[in-house]
C-alpha cells in the first residue's frame, strides 16, 4: 500500500529537452534499487515540460528516495538542465492501484513460473 508521493515539475532550458529525457531515463535503474520506491515514473507534459511522479508506502520511504542517488543528480544537474528550480510537490496517496507483486513459486528461479500478469 502506498500512502505518500512526490510530483516533481521539471521545465527544460531551451536546447536541453533530449538531455532532460536522458536524464529521466537514466535515473530507471537507479530508482529500481530503491525497496521502498514502489513506482516511479520520468514524464513528459509538453515540449519543454518534464516532471517525476513517485509513490512510497511511507513518509520514510519517501525521505529516503529524496536523500538518494537520483535526487543528488537532480540537484547537481539543475542549473544545467533546467530553466527554473524542479517543483516538487510532497502528495499524500488517498487511493491506488497498483499491479501485485508476483510471487516467486518453488520451480522457478526470480520470479513467477508465468501465468499471472
Amino acid at each position: 500500500m502506498v500512502t505518500k508521493a512526490l510530483l516533481l515539475r521539471l521545465e527544460a532550458k531551451r536546447g536541453k529537452e533530449a538531455e532532460v529525457e536522458q536524464f529521466l531515463n537514466d535515473g530507471l535503474p537507479i530508482v529500481q534499487e530503491e525497496a521502498a520506491t514502489v513506482a516511479w515514473f520520468g514524464i513528459r507534459m509538453g515540449p519543454s515540460t518534464f516532471g517525476i511522479f513517485d509513490v512510497f508506502p511511507d513518509e520514510a520511504g519517501r525521505q529516503a528516495h529524496l536523500s538518494g542517488r537520483v535526487a543528488q543528480a537532480l540537484t547537481e544537474k539543475a542549473s544545467e538542465l533546467f530553466a527554473e528550480p524542479p517543483a516538487i510537490e510532497r502528495i499524500d496517496v488517498l487511493a491506488s492501484k497498483l499491479p501485485e507483486p508476483q510471487e516467486a513459486t518453488a520451480g522457478s528461479v526470480g520470479g513467477s513460473a508465468g501465468g499471472r500478469r
